[in-house]
């Protein structure tokens, strides 16, 4: 699958083919690969040279970051609407156990991204549904650094303790991440949000990174605007408010 927002992407599936599929090894993505450690550490440890930080750590809005959590998850309760034409993808959205942050009040920040005209349902045959029961196509995961780390290392991903990665089925957000934004984006955090799902989501439907496509132009969602603007503008839905796709050039 491709993947990766802020830590790499792999080879997807085809969405014909999204079900069982295997994650091959991945590569940086939009927020920038994290240092390289080699292999992945295994589950509950530190990469290799790295520090194990603190258990949890403030934050500017006072939201308590820990750095592990137990690794279950609740899911948001109930549905939302159709969002766009054609057959709806039907997601979950779970935080883990141990966050702060209400399930709900996440399930509804994903449901208003994925429904934003400006999202992927501009391309007028991608549709999404929030469920909270039954089968899911994809799960949006927000979850400690190192749980994200340990699941995106499932699909032979590194994340290092500070990015997101989608992997199989799972959209997998790092609190950090969802929290702190990056640099271009700390004084607009919600903004930041969505270009996390809107990158990931995107992944998932098979679009691959791309680079900005010009000085003064939008960056893409599926560019890598962490590890650098290029020249380009901050930007973070993948259509602008006319339905026109906002892209550059393939990352080879």
């Amino acid at each position: 699958m491709w993947t990766q927002d802020d830590a790499g992407r792999a080879p997807t599936a085809p969405p014909e083919a999204r079900a069982g599929a295997s994650v091959a090894a991945g590569r940086s993505g939009a927020d920038g690969p994290p240092p390289a450690t080699g292999l992945a550490a295994p589950a509950g440890s530190p990469a290799r040279g790295t520090t194990e930080p603190p258990r949890s750590e403030p934050s500017p809005s006072g939201t308590p970051l820990p750095h592990r959590g137990p690794g279950t998850f609740v899911t948001a309760p109930g549905e939302s609407a159709k969002a766009g034409k054609g057959t709806a993808l039907r997601y979950r959205v779970e935080v883990e156990d141990g966050i702060t942050l209400s399930a709900a009040d996440t399930a509804a920040e994903v449901e208003r991204v994925l429904a934003d005209p400006r999202g992927w349902t501009a391309d007028g045959h991608s549709a999404f549904r929030r469920v909270s029961t039954g089968p899911a196509d994809f799960v949006v995961r927000l979850a400690t650094p190192a749980t994200v780390d340990r699941i995106c290392a499932e699909g032979g991903l590194d994340t290092g303790g500070r990015v997101n990665c989608s992997v199989n089925r799972d959209v997998m957000v790092n609190l950090r991440r969802w929290v702190l934004a990056t640099p271009v984006y700390a004084k607009d955090v919600t903004a930041y949000r969505a270009l996390i799902i809107n990158h990931e989501v995107g992944h998932f439907l098979g679009h691959g990174h791309v680079t900005c496509p010009g000085p003064g132009k939008p960056a893409p969602a599926m560019m890598q605007q962490i590890k650098g603007m290029s020249g380009c503008v901050p930007n973070v839905w993948p259509y602008d408010s006319d339905g026109r796709p906002i892209t550059g050039p393939a990352v080879p």
